[in-house]
């Protein structure tokens, strides 16, 4: 099996259930609290774990409670975050997650100790990073060190997927090195300069092929994903489940579809795992607690006969 090493953030995840989201100035009673560890790049390499992949996870936290509690749990949890660096000058991530009635989300992230992760730090294990045979990015940490671990990883003919969260400008030199582009429709509109509704789906995805990325996949939400490069095109619809909490369900598809490509499946069999994982995520609360386990993906899809798994 090949190997997976995601690169990015790390946050303890403050997560409030309301009836309605609160309007300026307004106080409202909560229907639910817990905390639990989240970060895209944390959500990202733990999905990509449980789901059965041969996974390492680079990351930043401050030598705090919360940096240490994060490290505790991801060693119980099996992840090796071996790597992580810990600095002094900073307290670790913190977001706060408000999650409605209908399960929709609204996020404030405190960077923290994700901002002081910087490019030395990716120079300094870049023969760690190297042994990876695919390598899994977002942007929740410095953008220059996104560009650096994708000039790294270009240089040495390593796989790189993608995901443009949160939603920013991408230079083109970036994007001509990326793998595997994973993209929402927001993201894929700031990237791209256009919008969906007015050109269509399948034209975002080929504006997104000009710009130099080898493959794209544009999810949909309750859509499904589409996907295509340059042999091959796939629209996958979303299963229909009932939404309890959408947080972390982008990342579990990405950390899914990193772990099916590297097993070696196909991409249609790669983009319905992901899409069945996801599936499971959103009908749960949390991010990282949502996140259902390989055998529990394979369940879910032999109850909807995908026989292929």
């Amino acid at each position: 099996m090949s190997k997976i090493v995601v690169i990015g953030s790390s946050n303890t995840d403050l997560i409030a259930k309301v009836k309605d989201f609160p309007k300026a100035g307004e106080t409202i009673k909560g229907v639910f609290y817990s905390q639990a560890m989240g970060g895209k790049g944390a959500n990202q390499a733990l999905a990509a774990h449980r789901l059965g992949g041969d996974v390492k996870f680079v990351t930043s936290l401050g030598k705090d409670a919360n940096g240490l509690n994060s490290l505790e749990y991801y060693k119980k949890e099996g992840l090796d975050a071996s790597l992580s660096l810990l600095v002094d000058n900073a307290p670790s991530g913190v977001a706060m997650i408000w999650v409605d009635e209908k399960g929709e989300n609204s996020i404030v992230i405190i960077s923290g100790a994700n901002e002081k992760f910087s490019s030395d730090y990716i120079h300094e294990i870049k023969k760690e990073i190297l042994k990876a045979d695919i390598i899994v990015l977002q942007l929740e940490i410095p953008y220059d060190t996104v560009k650096t671990v994708c000039d790294v990883a270009y240089e040495h003919n390593k796989q790189i997927l993608l995901n443009v969260a949160p939603a920013r400008k991408l230079d083109t030199d970036i994007i001509k090195k990326i793998n595997i582009l994973v993209v929402n429709e927001t993201e894929a509109e700031i990237i791209s300069g256009e919008r969906i509704h007015e050109i269509g789906e399948q034209a975002m995805v080929d504006n997104l092929l000009a710009l130099g990325a080898k493959s794209v996949v544009l999810t949909l939400g309750s859509k499904g994903c589409i996907m295509k490069n340059e042999s091959e095109y796939h629209t996958i619809p979303a299963f229909n489940v009932k939404s309890v909490d959408s947080t972390g369900a982008g990342d579990t598809f990405c950390g899914a579809l990193a772990v099916g490509l590297t097993k070696g499946k196909n991409w249609k069999d790669s983009l319905i795992f992901a899409s069945a994982a996801s599936a499971i995520c959103v009908t749960r609360m949390g991010a990282q607690p949502s996140i259902p386990t390989e055998n529990e993906v394979f369940d879910f899809l032999r109850e909807r006969v995908i026989h292929s798994f």
